[in-house]
């Protein structure tokens, strides 16, 4: 990942490769950073703007270079488009557009000019913005790659320069607090985008140990299917059944607070593969089914993140991990399960699995006594085909959770957008020869799978995202490249914080 660092001055006396600059589509003026930068390249800044050349449009860019004896090689002016719409996650965008520049001319080096006072934010939101688009906009998984055939190499060193010395300690904490964020951001990228023959329920377990090895605080249990039928978890182990791959129930505990605070509870389905099982699906597009396990990454690199960050709080990280193929073993439609909790359910589609897997973990978390469970799935093709791929799900049963993450979404960019979840819902997936169904058809799907999760979270208060659109996009967006997008984990952080600020 880019190196971050954070510098005072105006840029001059320094030999810069690049240094970046914003500007508004409807700007009377430019900002003082540019101002001074004008004066590097005989005014060709100023001229750029009267001939109408860079309008200032969001993420246009243009490329400027200074005459020979500067010290800056070149200045890449962005627009942030009109001031009444700017906000931060536009702010990132830009960001994310300058690394890009950045990297399609083989620059190594890039210096972000901030000026907060033009963008009407606080130095250190403004810093951490800027640096968390640059940094997740430069995100490639070449894992798999024996040959460098994309465009060059990455940025490896991105500055963010500060006109005055005396924002240098806040902006430095922000920046820090982001670069520890993004690294999670990247895990769960890195794991989604892995192909399923590699990322195993076993793989999977194995990097859960390996996070709590390398961070304090972090405690990692890895429950195989013995264990699990003990414990009566019969709908993971009904869903696992048609797979030679054998099912991992991971357990991930953070503590940062005194044991007498009560932990948040995060709940991550992780499908290493969804086939449909007998139910099958059609073959196209089914190589996107290595990412069904996309909350679960999401909730490990969630809780690592948090661990690095030092967060006073307490966690409890729950992946329940299985394959889900059709074979001789695999469960059926017409089949019912016993789950965890002594509620049995009819199997109607086998490919309705996510909910499944989650009923046992949400029964599972209650023996924490938790202050709240959220859960985070792939879990309906219908949220997609209700919401877009760019916004996840939101069900739940706490006022005051939902609130929270509303906001943290808003904070991120990580939208959610809000279902009901009314008694009538509940109706639709009572079973006739079983307590509840596990499908109840096309109808309000996204809804009648949360309602169905609903039946196993006791009293506690809960929350539920379905991110089935979000978590893999199929072209880019400005920090998010095509492919996995890691989302939930700077949502879950920034979730965090505001839990602690509220309570």
């Amino acid at each position: 990942m880019i190196k971050l660092r954070i510098k005072a001055g105006d840029g001059k006396k320094t030999a810069l490769a690049a240094v970046a600059v914003f500007h508004f589509e409807d700007a009377d003026q430019p900002g003082a950073m540019s101002v001074r930068l004008d004066g590097e390249t005989g005014g060709m800044l100023n001229r750029l703007h009267q001939l109408n050349d860079f309008t200032g449009r969001l993420n246009e860019t243009a490329l400027l270079y200074p005459a020979a004896d500067r010290d800056i090689k070149r200045i890449i002016v962005v627009g942030l488009g009109k001031k009444e719409k700017f906000d931060r996650d536009k702010l990132r965008g830009a960001a994310a557009k300058v690394a890009q520049t950045a990297r399609e001319h083989k620059l190594r080096e890039l210096v972000l000019a901030l000026e907060a006072g033009y963008l009407d934010m606080d130095w250190a939101d403004a810093a951490a913005a800027a640096a968390e688009g640059a940094v997740l906009g430069l995100y490639r998984f070449r894992e798999y790659k024996t040959r460098n055939e994309d465009n060059g190499p990455d940025v490896e060193t991105l500055t963010i320069l500060l006109p005055e010395r005396r924002h240098l300690k806040a902006v430095r904490k922000a920046v820090l607090g982001t670069e520890k964020i993004c690294r999670g951001v990247y895990q769960a990228r890195n794991l989604v985008s892995m192909p399923s023959n590699e990322l195993t329920p076993s793989r999977l377990g194995d990097e859960a140990l390996k996070l709590a090895k390398s961070r304090r605080g972090i405690e990692a249990k890895v429950i195989g299917s013995r264990e699990m039928r003990r414990l009566g978890m019969n709908a993971l182990l009904g869903v696992a059944r048609g797979s030679r791959e054998e099912p991992k129930f991971i357990i991930l505990e953070y503590r940062g607070a005194a044991v007498s605070m009560r932990p948040l509870v995060l709940i991550g389905k992780a499908i290493t593969f969804d086939s449909g099982g007998i139910s099958l699906k059609p073959a196209e597009k089914m190589d996107e089914m290595k990412t069904d396990m996309a909350g679960g990454a999401a909730v490990l690199a969630a809780i690592g993140a948090a661990a690095d960050l030092e967060l006073p709080l307490n966690l409890v990280g729950l992946i329940p991990a299985t394959e889900n193929l059709p074979g001789g073993r695999a469960y059926k439609p017409g089949d019912i399960l016993r789950t965890m909790s002594g509620q049995t359910v009819e199997v109607l589609n086998t490919d309705a699995e996510g909910r499944l897997i989650l009923a046992d973990a949400l029964h599972y978390a209650q023996r924490y006594q938790p202050a709240a469970i959220l859960d985070i799935a792939t879990l309906t093709g219908a949220c997609v085909v209700a919401l877009g791929e760019q916004v996840a799900g939101m069900v739940g049963t706490d006022p005051e959770v939902k609130e929270i993450i509303r906001k943290a979404a808003e904070q991120t960019g990580e939208l959610v957008w809000e279902l009901p979840l009314w008694e009538n819902y509940q109706e639709m997936i009572k079973s006739d020869i079983a307590d509840i169904k596990n499908s109840a058809g096309r109808f309000g799907g996204a809804i009648t799978a949360a309602a169905f999760l609903s039946r196993f979270t006791g009293s506690v208060p809960w929350v539920h995202l379905d991110i089935a659109g979000p978590a893999w996009l199929t072209k880019d967006r400005p920090y998010q490249p095509k492919g996995a997008t890691g989302i939930g984990v700077r949502l879950f952080i920034q979730f965090f914080m505001n839990w602690l600020e509220a309570h």
